[in-house]
């Protein structure tokens, strides 16, 4: 008789740990409701409630995902395009997210659907295609908003597409077309142009490099030639001339500036004192004549 009972405790016992104890998973949160009502938020591991009086609901706390289906939108030029987004969320508080909205998913997706078209109603086509990033964070900014109450937290927004219709397609496929022909033969012209500038510029450079080597050449004879003269005017003083030998120098000098084709010469004003010493030789000369004239009259 007793066998029996303790068998029975043992089974009673057995199914009673069963339903007490409840294993919460790491990425889980246990809301634990007593006759109904919500008494305690069990955390990750080992939760113990009374059966048949208590229950406990696991909540999700990962991050997940909301697939928005394509729709379409009207622009505010009136362009018709097909969008599909995602919705990234986590949920933060599960006593919000269980009795404060009864479908959170679908309460979302309608919301990020209404969203949608109000933030891309308000913006012209070339911005939709060009401001992903935009709508994406106001469209976060309105959901994580919105979605506050219910304890959730969205934590991005990404359009995967945004579809005009074909003939724009086609028209914006036209147009960058001819702006990238554009900007191919704007940048043509500014390298011809710049070709030109340096070709000019480098011709600019050498004629001014070949000038100064002229220049200098010169200058290097020239003072090449005031070296000569002073070595040839030190020479001369050294040597203490006499203007006898200046004068026949002097002629010499003349004798080859009568040999050229010029019809006059201009004599320098200094050349008195050279004259003077041509006088003084030609007196000389005549006394020289003079005197075997003398000597035979003697």
């Amino acid at each position: 008789m007793i066998g029996p009972v303790i068998f029975g405790l043992v089974v009673l016992v057995i199914i009673f740990g069963t339903k007490a104890l409840r294993i919460i998973r790491p990425f889980e949160k246990g809301l634990v409701e007593r006759l109904g009502k919500f008494v305690r938020t069990e955390e990750p591991g080992l939760a113990f409630i009374f059966p048949l009086v208590e229950t406990i609901r696991k909540v999700d706390v990962r991050e997940r995902v909301i697939d928005v289906p394509p729709q379409d939108v009207i622009t505010k030029d009136n362009v018709l395009v097909t969008v599909d987004a995602v919705i990234y969320f986590q949920v933060t508080d599960p006593f919000k997210v269980t009795y404060n909205v009864a479908r959170f998913t679908v309460a979302a997706l309608k919301l990020a659907q209404t969203n949608l078209r109000n933030v891309i109603g308000d913006m012209l086509l070339d911005q939709t295609l060009t401001s992903r990033n935009r709508i994406n964070e106001q469209l976060r900014l309105v959901l994580d908003e919105a979605t506050d109450k219910w304890g959730v937290k969205v934590t991005r927004v990404e359009l995967q597409k945004i579809d005009p219709p074909k003939d724009i397609t086609e028209a914006m496929g036209k147009q960058m077309k001819a702006e990238r022909t554009k900007r191919a033969v704007i940048l043509d012209a500014e390298g011809v142009k710049q070709a030109a500038i340096l070709r000019a510029d480098g011709e600019k450079q050498a004629e001014i490099l070949r000038a100064e080597g002229r220049r200098q050449a010169k200058i290097l004879v020239a003072q090449g030639e005031a070296q000569a003269i002073e070595s040839v005017y030190g020479a001369i003083h050294k040597g203490r001339p006499t203007n006898d030998l200046v004068a026949i120098k002097y002629l010499e000098a003349l004798q080859k500036i009568a040999d050229g084709k010029a019809t006059k010469i201009f004599l320098p004003l200094e050349t008195t004192g050279v004259l003077g010493s041509i006088a003084g030789i030609s007196e000389l000369f005549k006394e020289t004549k003079e005197t075997p004239k003398e000597e035979k009259k003697s």
